[in-house]
């Protein structure tokens, strides 16, 4: 398989990297570009210049090196050739492929979940923040002590040392790591119970939460509708910490929280120990789903919200589709003679309109945050259905909205 593309980075003083993924037998070859330019965002994220591309089909990535052994010798020579820092792997790697592979690159190996959590290590700006990413980030790490450090394989001597003399330093650190994982879960106990207070104060307002894929412009939208100042910017994870705001629509008082985003192959350890920060999802009354129609995967982005939403056991709430950047929403018209079915690439927008508002059981809108485009109509939904949520749990309250 040829590899597709290269950046000119010359003039360029960030990390130099290449990307790395194999095509598997049923994939479409498109699909796994598509999965690059995500993972080509996500190493700008983390401030890394992608130099170039590397992609092979097989059946299933090698359970040793995850691309073949000719792959790994050009993937080697290109890197020394030209002075290539880090190459990053679009899957997870075992600890026995990442040995492996290092073995074989004059560079350093990283993989998409190792990337990903330096990505929120570099964006926790809070406490909690910062001790949920430390635990993912241990929890990562201790399969892969013995790959980390050459100095782990020593032996060390002498006496008061647990398990006696000649106990390797790793195993040492093993006890290390595993000491700190109990230690950062009885802080996420204790902050949690603190968290869980600070909602029950709340009372019994309505509770509406943004949820969707990271980058889909959540952000922009909590601040336009809450008319607040969250962060966000066009980078990926933007926000990590759950931000609460309390919005009014015609006296109608509700809240609204703005959560991390989702990703595909969110690495497990980030999804365990930020269950905490979801509880704001699921102990909300209804959630805003936000898509952006503009992604030309946006299906599958919305599979993968869906997916990471029964995984924290938040399948069963009310859901409104938010489809955003309506703005930015490109197509390529068919011609007149063109029998072939319709697809995404040639769709109009309200040819689009249609399809999902047909085939979905799920309120929908079609905005653009950025622009304000439908905002009006957006409000007034969403006043209909935190309404009608209140009129249920206060019916003798009903007059006043």
């Amino acid at each position: 398989m040829a590899d597709n593309k290269q950046t000119d980075t010359a003039t360029d003083t960030r990390q130099r990297a290449i990307l790395v993924a194999v095509i598997k037998d049923n994939q479409d070859p498109r699909q796994t570009e598509e999965y690059l330019d995500e993972l080509e965002f996500l190493a700008e994220t983390a401030d890394i210049a992608t130099v170039r591309r590397f992609t092979q089909r097989l059946p299933q990535p090698s359970s040793r090196i995850y691309v073949g052994p000719g792959k790994l010798e050009e993937i080697a020579r290109y890197c020394e050739e030209n002075e290539i820092d880090v190459a990053v792997f679009d899957d997870e790697l075992s600890p026995s492929q990442t040995r492996n592979i290092e073995k074989g690159l004059p560079c350093r190996v990283i993989d998409r979940t190792r990337l990903i959590l330096d990505i929120f290590m570099s964006r926790a700006q809070t406490a909690y923040a910062k001790t949920q990413v430390q635990l993912a980030q241990y929890e990562y790490m201790l399969p892969r002590l013995a790959g980390m450090w050459t100095h782990l394989e020593r032996q060390r001597g002498g006496t008061g040392t647990r398990g006696g003399a000649g106990e390797r330093e790793i195993e040492t650190d093993r006890r290390i790591v595993r000491d700190r994982i109990a230690r950062l879960k009885e802080e996420l106990k204790k902050i949690d119970r603190q968290m869980s207070v600070q909602r029950s104060n709340r009372g019994s307002l309505v509770r509406v939460a943004l949820v969707g894929y990271t980058n889909v412009g959540k952000s922009t939208l909590m601040n336009l509708i809450s008319k607040s100042e969250v962060f966000a910017e066009n980078k990926l994870f933007a926000t990590l910490d759950t931000t609460v705001r309390k919005v009014v629509f015609d006296n109608l008082p509700f809240l609204m929280s703005d959560t991390v985003g989702f990703i595909r192959k969110l690495p497990t350890q980030l999804i365990e120990s930020f269950k905490s920060t979801l509880d704001e999802v699921r102990e909300a009354d209804l959630l805003l789903h936000v898509v952006d129609i503009s992604h030309p995967q946006f299906e599958e982005q919305i599979a993968v919200v869906r997916q990471t939403l029964r995984e924290i056991g938040a399948a069963d709430k009310p859901v409104f589709l938010v489809f955003n950047k309506i703005d930015a929403y490109t197509y390529i018209k068919k011609e007149e003679d063109d029998l072939t079915p319709a697809t995404r690439e040639n769709m109009s927008l309200e040819e689009l309109k249609s399809s999902w508002i047909a085939k979905e059981n799920t309120p929908c809108i079609f905005i653009s945050a950025v622009e304000r485009l439908n905002i009006d109509k957006l409000r007034n939904d969403l006043y209909g259905m935190v309404r009608e949520i209140h009129s249920g749990r206060y019916p003798f309250n009903n007059f006043l909205y």
